[in-house]
């Protein structure tokens, strides 16, 4: 017995190819779906083998490849979405009058910076990084659901811990957190170190009287 199949048109070969059933409902389910599914929750919802989903992915990431559609399809957060293509965005805020969600200020990227990479943390945490009360950032990183409580810390005042949500995941395009870039890549070097105090004494010297 053969897996039924449609032809689409594929503008690199310049031919009709085959598009499994299994690719379409896939597709119809990410298409639908307000969150990043796993490969296993898919395979469930479809019936399938967790290989053959997986196969059909591959297949799907292909035909959504850069600059063949409005939309791509993304492995964030633990599971796979179509987000809108860059080239795309502005057409879609024109249409819906929304606001780019990666429109964050320098206080709340810094802030969101921290919790990331030192999860689970408290707000006092952030704020001895930051040098500056974190309080307000927190709040607004909660409400936007970029990060989220996650119990409380076994210290004095048992304060509440914070951590990045899958939504956090999915904004930066980050697969999981081990995606996250590796602290020592944003190393001050020697020589950075030494132009900032030589900039930091010439400035000094100059509000000197």
């Amino acid at each position: 017995m053969t897996t039924a199949a449609v032809l689409r048109y594929d503008a690199v070969s310049d031919a009709y190819v085959q598009m499994e059933d299994l690719a379409r409902h896939l597709e119809a389910l990410l298409f639908l779906a307000p969150r990043p599914l796993p490969a296993d929750e898919l395979a469930a919802a479809c019936a399938a083998e967790a290989s053959a989903v997986r196969q059909s992915l591959v297949e799907l990431q292909s035909e959504y490849g850069p600059g063949r559609h409005g939309m791509a399809l993304a492995e964030v957060g633990g599971g796979f979405t179509f987000r809108v293509e860059s080239d795309c965005e502005a057409v879609v805020r024109r249409l819906t009058g929304g606001r780019p969600e990666e429109e964050l200020s320098p206080a709340l990227l810094e802030t969101l910076s921290v919790a990331a990479y030192l999860q689970p943390t408290t707000r006092a945490e952030v704020a001895q990084v930051r040098g500056v009360s974190s309080e307000w950032a927190l709040a607004a990183l909660v409400e936007r659901g970029l990060i989220e409580e996650s119990g409380r810390a076994d210290t004095p005042g048992a304060p509440i811990l914070y951590r990045t949500t899958p939504r956090f995941l999915k904004l930066f395009g980050l697969r999981a957190l081990t995606d996250l870039p590796p602290m020592a890549e944003f190393a001050l070097s020697a020589g950075d170190v030494e132009e900032i105090r030589t900039r930091l004494v010439a400035n000094a010297a100059r509000r000197s009287p």
